[in-house]
């Protein structure tokens, strides 16, 4: 215990020693505002430009790249307008194109036009350089939108804002309406935001800005946001409510008599509340709330693996404010993923939520459940715990100069008898435009008052990156104890120490067809603390970027790991490959082929592959379809007899009769053959929706699935067996609709 209170209590030494040098970096001048015109009649969005208020409205052009290379006018000219009124923002494009039938654009689903031309606002609401609301649309005005904190970018935020689209014979024209309810900022007078005004053309995978960013500082929009003011607008305090009823009639196989059962059929109602407190802090609660989810998870490879996959949060109540618990020193692939991932909480009766500024540059975030999920669905098992489960999470961060931040954070899981406990501090200091550090130091508690046993832990972490023009360098130090645990977090493994240096190297060939050439050099050591044995990664690639969202990446990885006391080799060569070969076509390969480990009790070397693949058609700008298809196999060392083969197939079509309209067919088919024990496991799922979305929150979705095994029931025996054809084991009916009030 004194231990780990020390490592903590020595944060705090550190950070001032970055506070200050942070505090001496010469601040930022106030560029040039942006001054929207304030105007008494809007424009009807319908994107057509021929509104009153685009002919005065001021307007901005001459966009930069930052993507494949910084610097250079776009290859064509975009104009952006911008006005507001007492209730809204205004924003309007005109985007030329020389050639507007190679436009990339569709009629899809909100959030599914990542892959299409589009245009994009970055909103620092705040103006205090620690987060944006992100608005994407694509040339026929279909949504996406996003948040951005602590260099991280959260996909799952839906805001309600309008927008619409078309094309011209010179390129597209766009208008945006973002309400001034939809985002949080300080009111004030007058209302200062940040922007960066953005757009993408995807057949010369070119992104550029408005203002231009500096490559000095590589990618980083918070730092370079150019002010927005707005003067003598309205402050309406915002209140939502939504209620919502949900249906699902369904049955399953019984495992005594093999005849389908009907599962409890009642219907839920549900109500979430929203309440602005201010403009920038608001308050949530829902009561027995819909946490159902309208697409079931995508499949992943789950046999022979060392720890949980990670799953995305997709449900509504915790959607607002996830990018506050993004925390410093946190990447893909760090031991540490999360220590609020709030799929954790699996079926609460109520929830409570708090999120928002509390002052310049401080936020806040706090979350109450109650979740009635026990920690195992087998109540012969000793592990089962009848007890709800209750959530505390609070997490507060202090906004320092430029995007600099010093945070912490509190969560408690107790289930009865058992409970769990995390917390610490973090930051993210930048000390220059190209040099950044970001450190985190957690600890854990586990407590069961029953057998009167306690454990504690600690996790630590460690960044420096330097990020410019053509030079990336990330120097990454991680710290876990083998008791560390968050029950209201997401983790892949414990006991470890891993220094880590990597190196991105970026050249820009004098080519029209190579856009840029890139280098990349990881080199790694890990500590295994059980074994006191040491694990190493070195990875050397090579890739190369071209037009039309393509990318073709080659390298070799040599590396061993640590399992239960043994090291084993993971040598491995990998190639990743994606491209909008056509406008209409876009394909995606990825191999791994090499060394792996059996990770069983008695675990032992071999070798196999990893491949993956997909194909995306959009037949017409409403009718797309998708086919990925998975494989992993495993061979021991010596044989050439394959031990196990897995293989996912996944069909994703969809026809989206306006942006609001859409129906869906989802077929996968999963197969794993055991050679070792000698069995085959197959299942074939389909999943049906029709989903109308007006805005979130207004939505209505009727769906319907079914899970097919290779089974059949033997009276005989009267167990299941395995057989040639399908046997539906479970299918499901699906009702959700929902209406959401805005006062």
């Amino acid at each position: 215990m004194r231990r780990r209170f020390a490592a903590l209590a020595g944060l705090p030494a550190f950070l001032l020693l970055f506070v200050s040098s942070s505090a001496a970096i010469s601040a930022q001048g106030l560029s040039d505002p942006f001054r929207p015109l304030k105007i008494d009649t809007p424009p009807v969005i319908d994107g057509v430009l021929d509104d009153a208020v685009w002919q005065q409205a001021p307007w901005e052009t001459g966009f930069k790249t930052f993507t494949p290379d910084y610097g250079i006018d776009m290859a064509d000219s975009t104009k952006v307008y911008y006005a507001y009124d007492r209730e809204n923002l205004y924003f309007a494009y005109r985007c030329y194109d020389s050639r507007p039938d190679l436009i990339k654009t569709s009629i899809t689903a909100r959030d599914r036009i990542r892959s299409d031309d589009w245009i994009c606002i970055n909103l620092d609401t705040y103006n205090d350089h620690q987060s944006l609301f992100v608005f994407y649309t694509n040339p026929l005005g279909i949504q996406m939108d996003s948040r951005f904190s602590a260099g991280r970018e959260d996909a799952s935020a839906d805001f309600v804002w309008y927008s619409a689209g078309q094309i011209t014979e010179e390129g597209y024209t766009i208008e945006v309406k973002i309400p001034f309810k939809s985002i949080r900022f300080s009111y004030r007078e007058p209302v200062i935001m940040g922007v960066i005004f953005e757009r993408y053309i995807s057949r010369l995978s070119q992104g550029g800005t408005y203002p231009a960013l500096d490559p000095r500082h590589g990618p980083n929009f918070l730092t370079q946001t150019r002010p927005l003011i707005y003067e003598n607008i309205e402050h309406n305090r915002l209140v939502e409510i939504l209620p919502g009823v949900t249906y699902s009639a369904g049955s399953e196989r019984s495992l005594t008599t093999g005849s389908m059962e009907a599962l409890d059929n009642e219907p839920a109602a549900s109500l979430t509340v929203k309440y602005g407190l201010t403009s920038r802090l608001t308050v949530d609660g829902t009561f027995n709330p819909d946490f159902s989810q309208v697409e079931s998870d995508a499949g992943q490879v789950e046999f022979n693996q060392r720890f949980a996959r990670f799953y995305s949060e997709k449900r509504p109540f915790f959607l607002e404010g996830r990018e506050f618990f993004n925390f410093g020193a946190q990447g893909d692939g760090h031991f540490l993923g999360s220590v609020v991932h709030t799929r954790t909480i699996i079926d609460p009766k109520y929830g409570l939520k708090l999120t928002g500024n509390v002052g310049e540059g401080k936020s806040i975030a706090a979350i109450v459940t109650q979740d009635e999920y026990s920690t195992t669905l087998d109540t012969s098992d000793a592990a089962y715990n009848p007890d709800p489960a209750d959530s505390y999470i609070f997490r507060y961060k202090h906004g320092l100069s430029q995007d600099s931040f010093v945070g912490g954070v509190f969560t408690m899981r107790d289930q009865g008898v058992v409970s769990n406990r995390v917390y610490g501090l973090d930051g993210i200091i930048r000390l220059d435009p190209s040099n950044q550090v970001s450190f985190h130091g957690f600890g854990s508690q586990d407590v069961n008052s029953a057998s009167d046993l306690e454990m504690t832990g600690r996790a630590l972490g460690f960044d420096y990156t330097y990020f410019t023009r053509d030079l990336m360098l990330n120097l990454i130090l991680q710290d876990l104890s083998e008791d560390f645990n968050t029950e209201t977090g997401y983790f892949t493994r414990t006991g470890v120490t891993r220094y880590q240096a990597g190196m991105l190297k970026m050249f820009y060939p004098a080519s029209e067809f190579i856009l840029r050439a890139d280098v990349l050099v990881h080199s790694v050591h890990t500590r295994d603390h059980s074994s006191a044995m040491w694990e190493r990664y070195h990875a050397l690639d090579g890739r190369l970027m071209f037009g039309r969202s393509s990318m073709i990446s080659a390298g070799y990885i040599l590396r061993n790991e640590i399992f239960l006391g043994d090291r084993f080799d993971r040598n491995q060569l990998r190639i990743r490959a994606n491209t909008q070969f056509t406008k209409r076509l876009f394909l995606n390969l990825s191999v791994l082929v090499g060394k792996k480990i059996r990770y069983q009790l008695n675990p032992y070397q071999g070798y196999g592959s990893d491949l993956s693949g997909a194909v995306v058609y959009q037949f017409t700008d409403h009718l797309s379809s998708s086919f990925s298809a998975t494989h992993s196999d495993f061979f021991a060392d010596g044989s050439s007899d394959s031990e196990f083969d897995v293989r996912i197939f996944r069909s994703r079509n969809t026809w989206q009769i306006n942006k609001y309209l859409f129906l869906r067919a989802i077929i996968e088919y999963y197969t794993l053959r055991d050679f070792a024990l000698d069995t085959t496991e197959k299942d074939l799922t389909t999943d049906l929706l029709a989903s109308f979305t007006y805005i979130p929150g207004t939505v209505v979705h009727i769906g319907y699935g079914s899970l097919y095994n290779n089974l059949s029931w033997d009276s005989g025996t009267t167990s299941y067996v395995e057989a040639d054809r399908f046997l539906e084991m479970r299918r499901g009916f699906f009702f959700k609709a929902s209406y959401l009030w805005r006062f």
